[in-house]
């Protein structure tokens, strides 16, 4: 079972990303959002990656989502589990998996989002499978 507890987890906020880690804090995923262009994007920022409009503010997602890839470090104990999750609400985020068997894990597999605790009081958003 892959479950973090002896990593270090430290969460590094500025005005930017601040309002991002309060609502993950209070169990709450969010992505930003375009006013502009309409499109989603993750990481949340002021300027739009897409159409670089500042017309930008955060959305809650459902914090459901699907493994894109993944990899599997076995030398950690547990086995270490880094992946890309597409969420359903259509932005891709670099992540962990969490509390499941790395053997069983597959591309696609559905995975919902996760908080585990930082030292420093926030959460950070990892997605373990449904």
């Amino acid at each position: 079972m892959s479950n973090l507890n002896e990593f270090k987890r430290r969460v590094v906020t500025n005005v930017e990303n601040k309002p991002f880690w309060e609502a993950a804090g209070q169990g709450r995923l969010m992505v930003g959002f375009c006013n502009a262009c309409g499109e989603n994007h993750y990481y949340p920022r002021s300027i739009c990656p897409i159409c670089y409009s500042t017309e930008t503010e955060l959305k809650e997602t459902s914090g459901l989502g699907q493994i894109y890839s993944f990899s599997v470090t076995r030398q950690a104990d547990p086995p270490h589990i880094i992946a890309y999750v597409t969420l359903n609400e259509g932005v891709t985020m670099l992540t962990n998996i969490v509390d499941c068997d790395a053997g069983a894990l597959r591309i696609g597999q559905r995975v919902r989002v996760h908080f585990v605790e930082a030292e420093d009081g926030c959460a950070i958003p990892m997605f373990a499978p449904l």
